[in-house]
C-alpha cells in the first residue's frame, strides 16, 4: 500500500497531538509512552495488583468518575461499602455529594489566636480515617503545623517535630499549612492520568480508584499537601468514622496519594471542616467566598492577610491574618 506523502496528510489538531491520557490509555502505552523507571512502575502497579488479587478486575476497568453514569457509581458505592464491611466489620454511610450551586469554598487562619496545639491535625486524623500509627499521627496528617521563630517567615526551616505539650513558646509562632485548594493548581496539571482535578466549588479531589500512585501531584505541590499511602491504614474498628464520601474521606487502598478536602462529606450539607470544631482558640474561619456578608468574606476585606509562598502563583483559597 502506498504512503500518502507528508505535504499531502491532513494536519492533525493540537487536541489530537496534546490530547490527555486517561489510565486506560496510559497503561496500554506505559511500556513505550512513559519516560523513565518511576513512571513505568506506576503504569503498572494496577497490573500487578490484578495479578496479585488486590484488585478487581471490574476495578480495573472502572471508567473515570466523571465519566460514570449515577447507577454505574452506585454500584461502585455498595462495592467499597460491602468491602469496608467484609474487611473491617463497618458498614459504612458511603455518599458521592456533589458541589452546591453558588459555593466556593474558602479557608483563613488567625495566626495571631493559633497555639500550636494540633487539635486540628488530630481531628483531622479521625474525621479522614487515616492511619492511628504513632508515626503516621505526625507523618499522615493533612495538616503539618509548623514551629516558627517570631519574625521568620522561612517555612523550610520550621520545626515540624515540636512537642505539643510545651506550646505556645514566647518566642515563637504557630503556622498550620494544609492543602490550600488553589485556583492555579499545579498537581491537577502534572497528574498523567486526570486522577486528580478541581471542583466547581474549588475543592481539589482525587479519585482513589484512579490514582496510580506516581506521586508526581506530591512533587508539584508547593505546600507539601499531599500523603502517599505507602501501607494498607492502621485503623481499629472503633475508630472509623462511618460518615464517608466517595471523593473525601472513604478508606483509602494501599498506594494512592490523599489529601485534604476540606471535609466535603461535611461541608457540602453545610457543616464546618472537622479542624475548625475542634479549634480552642477559634483561629479558624472557614465560609463561601461568593457570599458577601460571609465570615471569610469580612476577614479578606477587612483583616492583615497573607498568602503563603505568594510568589509561586498558585492563587489559594486558604489565607492567614492577623488580629492587628
Amino acid at each position: 500500500m502506498n504512503e500518502i506523502p507528508a505535504n499531502q496528510q491532513s494536519p492533525r489538531t493540537l487536541e489530537q497531538v496534546y490530547r490527555p491520557l486517561n489510565r486506560r490509555t496510559f497503561l496500554k502505552g506505559g511500556a513505550a509512552t512513559v519516560a523513565g523507571m518511576a513512571g513505568l512502575v506506576a503504569a503498572l502497579k494496577p497490573l500487578l495488583a490484578l495479578e496479585k488479587g488486590d484488585l478487581t478486575l471490574d476495578d480495573l476497568l472502572q471508567k473515570h468518575y466523571r465519566e460514570l453514569k449515577p447507577d454505574e457509581l452506585q454500584r461502585i458505592l455498595k462495592s467499597l461499602a460491602d468491602k469496608c464491611e467484609q474487611e473491617r466489620g463497618v458498614r459504612p454511610n458511603l455518599r458521592d455529594l456533589k458541589p452546591l450551586d453558588g459555593v466556593e469554598f474558602g479557608y483563613a487562619l488567625n495566626l495571631t489566636r493559633c497555639v500550636g496545639c494540633r487539635r486540628c491535625a488530630h481531628a483531622c486524623l479521625k474525621e479522614n480515617n487515616q492511619s492511628r500509627d504513632r508515626w503516621d499521627d505526625i507523618e499522615m496528617s493533612y495538616i503539618r503545623v509548623l514551629e516558627m521563630n517570631k519574625g521568620a517567615i522561612n517555612v523550610e526551616t520550621s520545626n515540624h517535630y515540636y512537642a505539643p505539650e510545651t506550646v505556645p513558646q514566647k518566642d515563637k509562632y504557630y503556622l498550620p499549612v494544609q492543602c490550600h485548594q488553589c485556583r492555579q493548581s499545579p498537581c491537577t496539571k502534572v497528574c498523567p492520568v486526570q486522577a486528580t482535578w478541581q471542583e466547581k466549588d474549588g475543592v481539589v479531589v482525587v479519585d482513589y480508584n484512579w490514582c496510580i500512585g506516581c506521586r508526581y501531584c506530591m512533587a508539584a505541590c508547593p505546600y507539601d499537601a499531599r500523603r502517599f499511602n505507602y501501607k494498607k491504614p492502621t485503623i481499629e474498628k472503633a475508630a472509623i468514622n462511618p460518615n464517608q464520601g466517595y471523593l473525601s474521606n472513604r478508606l483509602r487502598p494501599k498506594g494512592v496519594v490523599e489529601k485534604c478536602t476540606f471535609c466535603l462529606h461535611r461541608t457540602r450539607e453545610g457543616k464546618y471542616p472537622a479542624c475548625l470544631e475542634v479549634c480552642p482558640t477559634g483561629a479558624r474561619v472557614f465560609g463561601n467566598l461568593l457570599d458577601p456578608d460571609s465570615e471569610i468574606n469580612y476577614i479578606l476585606n477587612n483583616k492583615r492577610v497573607y498568602v503563603l509562598k505568594e510568589e509561586v502563583g498558585t492563587l489559594p483559597r486558604f489565607y492567614y491574618f492577623f488580629d492587628k
